[in-house]
């Protein structure tokens, strides 16, 4: 059996997503055409701050919360017809999110390159 590394893995999902800078995701925000959501972890938001008007979902539990057969799913708290925007620290988790988003049949998703590291050096507001 062969394992991939995450870096390789990562590379042949990067090939079939969209990928984005912070500056166009936050044109996109501005416009209010997206929902911004942010895959990390709770500690990380606690301890990085987090981006104002962001949706938080994380990583473990997004497919759940965007099921729609799911108990649990966020209907209601995201607009299906605007794109869907995810973020984390650097990029990894969003882009392998971003994949599994679209196997789920999403078809306007998109994630940010270099995640919060990039968006704290962009134009969003984190508090």
């Amino acid at each position: 059996m062969t394992v991939k590394s995450i870096q390789s893995l990562v590379d042949m999902v990067l090939k079939e997503i969209k990928t984005i800078t912070a500056d166009e995701a936050f044109q996109i925000f501005e416009k209010n055409n997206c929902n911004l959501i942010d895959i990390r972890e709770i500690n990380e938001l606690e301890n990085s701050g987090k981006v104002e008007g962001a949706n938080h979902i994380p990583r473990g539990m997004l497919e759940v919360y965007l099921d729609p057969y799911s108990p649990i799913f966020k209907n209601g708290q995201l607009d299906k017809d605007k794109e869907i925007v995810l973020f984390c620290a650097g990029g990894v988790r969003s882009a392998l999110a971003a994949k599994s988003l679209k196997d789920m049949g999403y078809e306007k998703i998109s994630h940010i390159e270099g995640g919060f590291g990039a968006i704290i050096n962009s134009n969003f507001k984190v508090i």
